[in-house]
Order: structure tokens, then sequence, then C-alpha cells
């Protein structure tokens, strides 16, 4: 069973029907806006942030099914730290890395009991590299890199593991509210010269689940931007 967060936008809505076509076994959740379309009949509005909801979820998961949980859901705030809103600042940890620490800790004891997991987080290159204005999402996205080292420790031996992706720009998701002007210049520093397919997000996220031995890992998937 593959649990996607965040498949209102746009990666999770790609990988969540790149998997549905597949023919996987699928559950995905939306937090406000659910998409339109017979195949998400299933899929579950989810407040990632509240707890009590996660946990409600969690005990609606088959514990007899491997689960793979990949988490896209994520929100972003931009203003320089100086002129930043302290709540909007902190919704965005809340979200990016609180919310998906809810999802880990709700699903580990299911993986735990089962001997299998693959724990797979969307991060960003905006935590390694800084981008005007993005201290939130920077953070956000640094904190999941630095929780998964610990999480791996303390489930390898259950045949768990857990890795990042680091992203660079792709071709849908936030990069459609970036300025034309901007997104060149973005361009310029990417060795393609191009914002990436999701395809590759889909065939890394594969990748991870083939291969035992990777765990704790960060995974730089940005078509080599510089």
């Amino acid at each position: 069973m593959i649990i996607i967060t965040g498949i209102n936008g746009g990666i999770g809505n790609y990988l969540f029907n790149s998997f549905y076509k597949s023919g996987e076994d699928i559950i995905g959740t939306y937090h406000l806006n659910k998409p339109e379309g017979e195949q998400y009949k299933n899929c579950i509005q989810l407040d990632i942030t509240d707890n009590n909801q996660v946990e409600s979820f969690s005990k609606s998961i088959s514990a007899e099914e491997k689960i793979t949980l990949i988490n896209c859901a994520g929100i972003s705030y931009n203003s320089f730290a100086h002129k930043s809103n302290v709540n909007e600042w902190a919704n965005v940890i809340n979200v990016n890395l609180t919310g998906t620490y809810n999802l880990i800790r709700a699903v580990l004891p299911l993986m735990r009991e089962q001997n299998y997991g693959r724990i797979i987080n969307l991060s960003s290159i905006v935590a390694q590299t800084g981008v005007l204005g993005t201290s939130a999402y920077a953070a956000s996205k640094a904190g999941l890199n630095g929780m998964i080292k610990s999480i791996a420790l303390e489930n390898a031996q259950k045949s768990i593991t857990i890795n990042n992706i680091n992203l660079g720009y792709f071709k849908v998701g936030m990069i459609n509210t970036v300025p034309k002007e901007i997104q060149e210049k973005i361009k310029s520093k990417i060795a393609f010269n191009e914002f990436g397919d999701p395809q590759n997000i889909f065939n890394t996220i594969q990748y991870i689940r083939d291969t035992a031995y990777l765990t704790g890992s960060c995974i730089d998937l940005n078509g080599g931007i510089v």
C-alpha cells in the first residue's frame, strides 16, 4: 500500500496519478480541496498538523499490507526574516516538519509489526543553497534532513528505511507561482537548462522502494544545479 500526503499539490497529485495508473493500492490525503475524478473517491481529508486526526487515520490502515509512506504535503511562506510574521513562519514548520513527523510516527508501529516499511519525504534544494525570503521553508526542509538520521537508526533492524529526496525545480508544483523572469534565472543555473520532468521524481521513488540497503540518505534530484 502506498500512502501519499498532499495530493492536491502539483507533485503530490502527479505521483498519486502515476501510482494509480500503475495499479498500486493507494491512499491519498488532502487538506482542503479534494481533486476531482473517480480515482480520488477513496482519498481522505486530513490535517496533518492535528495529531488526533492523524492517529485516527492510521487506525484505518490495514495492518496486513506493506506500507510505503510518501510525504508530499507542504506549504511555503515568502518573507525576509526581519519582516516576517512569527505565526506564518511557525505554521510552515508546523506543516512541513511537525506534520510530516506526525504521519511517520503514526505509521511506524504498523511498519514495525510487519518488519517492512518505506518512508520517503520530499525535501528541497532550498535547505542546501538558501533562497531569499525562504527562511521558514528552508528551515522546515533542513529539519527533515536531520530527523531521518535518527529514525533510520531506530528502525533499520525492522527492515524499515527512511530517505529524503532533495528536489530542485520541476515543471509542476510551486514553480508555477514564480515570475517568468525569475524562472529564467533559475534555469540558467541548471546543467540541463530546463526544469525537471516529474517522471524523474516517480523513478527515484521507485528506486528507493526497491533498494533495501538505502536509509538515512538525502538524494539530490536537481538537474546539476549550481
